[in-house]
């Protein structure tokens, strides 16, 4: 029996991993839940899960599932707080870390998680995006071990030998195919951009995802912060890191090898297959997606990316190439961007021109700890600010 924390247990991946455990009863258990506002919705999990810990963002969110908790006579404790994030991240009661928390939110805890040996079964690309060198090297000091949950590298992660040790040429590998959906405005006129509303925005047509998430693959920022995490993942630089658009979404990456082989892992649109997949690695478990009909799909169709259609896919490239803390600085300012425009201050094509002045705007420097890193996502968040309120 192994025991999980999720962190973000309210949003899509949390709920899809506690889907995924319900169906193994005899094989995991829930040691800790955490959600930043969503009280009921954890009281709920709560009451289905009995962890042993649950985390919410603030006091008030706090008392708040305390009395629900209490209602149902639940005897779970409650924490709120980053440092509460840490505790369930890093605790003895727990195994294995499901880090789903969106965003530069998720990254002291993943951190945390990687310091105590964990296994962390990564949904959070912004944790490899911001500090890529440091978590690597947190994981690889403590013993701990990274799975990737995002369904591109996990399929890639399938599709590599055994024992890989993310050096391509030690194994045998050209190069890694990422491949990507094109979101909901690849075949829109690219002069009618301006005018995409948010609801356009968040109508992903096929995965079901959160706001920001669904926004990221429209832009398809998403794509480039993976580019960026499968550099670190993979130990794959940027010149062997290929983006194709595939709309079926059914191949959900490839990897090419040096005799000329491709390999790729197919699927129906389903976060429990990767999820499934790093639950129980190396062994192989039912996660509850529909088997895959080949005959039913038909066809399936490949292109390359536009960069005058997908500006923000070609600011990840340059990010990575460039090194340094570009990268965080990147993902800051698109988090604050993408905000922005969830909130309608500002346009759709805005995201990508705010992002392409704030990486001008922020002098790219070597970072060595989390607080370095963490001054520069800071100096970011507020440059970008700054130019929306202009």
């Amino acid at each position: 029996m192994q025991s999980i924390s999720i962190l973000g247990s309210t949003g899509s991946i949390g709920v899809s991993t506690l889907d995924v455990i319900a169906r193994h009863p005899d094989r995991y258990r829930v040691y800790a839940l955490s959600a930043h506002a969503r009280v009921a919705e954890l009281a709920d999990q709560c009451q289905r899960f009995r962890p042993q810990v649950a985390v919410v963002g603030s006091a008030a969110a706090a008392a708040e599932l305390e009395a629900l908790l209490r209602a149902s006579d639940l005897a779970t404790d409650v924490a709120y707080g980053p440092q509460a994030l840490c505790d369930i991240a890093a605790a003895d009661g727990c195994d294995m870390v499901m880090a789903a928390i969106v965003g530069a939110a998720g990254l002291a805890s993943t951190l945390a998680a990687a310091r105590a040996g964990k296994k962390i079964l990564l949904a959070n690309k912004e944790s490899l995006v911001i500090s890529g060198q440091l978590l690597m090297d947190a994981v690889a000091a403590n013993g701990a071990s990274l799975l990737p949950i995002d369904s591109e590298h996990n399929a890639i992660f399938q599709c590599l030998p055994p024992g890989y040790t993310r050096s391509l040429p030690a194994h045998g590998v050209e190069k890694i195919l990422l491949t990507a959906s094109g979101g909901p405005f690849l075949t829109r006129d690219v002069a009618t951009l301006g005018e995409v509303t948010v609801e356009e925005a968040v109508a992903h047509p096929k995965w079901v995802m959160g706001r920001k998430i669904s926004v990221d693959s429209a832009t398809m920022m998403n794509k480039g912060l993976e580019v960026i995490e499968a550099h670190w993942l993979f130990g794959a630089p940027a010149d062997k890191i290929e983006v194709v658009i595939h709309p079926q979404s059914v191949i959900h990456s490839m990897v090419s090898y040096a005799d000329g082989s491709v390999l790729a892992q197919l699927g129906n649109p389903d976060m429990r297959t990767p999820i499934a997949n790093a639950l129980a690695y190396p062994e192989r478990i039912a996660s509850g997606v529909a088997p895959l009909d080949l005959a039913q799909i038909a066809q399936l169709s490949f292109s390359q990316p536009d960069f005058q259609r997908f500006p923000c896919l070609k600011l990840a490239y340059d990010a990575l190439r460039a090194g340094g803390t570009l990268a965080a600085i990147l993902n800051a300012a698109n988090e604050v961007a993408v905000q922005a425009f969830l909130d309608r201050r500002i346009g759709f094509r805005m995201i990508d021109q705010l992002i392409e002045r704030v990486m001008s705007a922020i002098p790219n420097r070597q970072a060595a700890d989390i607080d370095a890193l963490l001054e520069q996502d800071a100096a970011a968040r507020a440059r970008a600010e700054a130019l929306i309120s202009q």
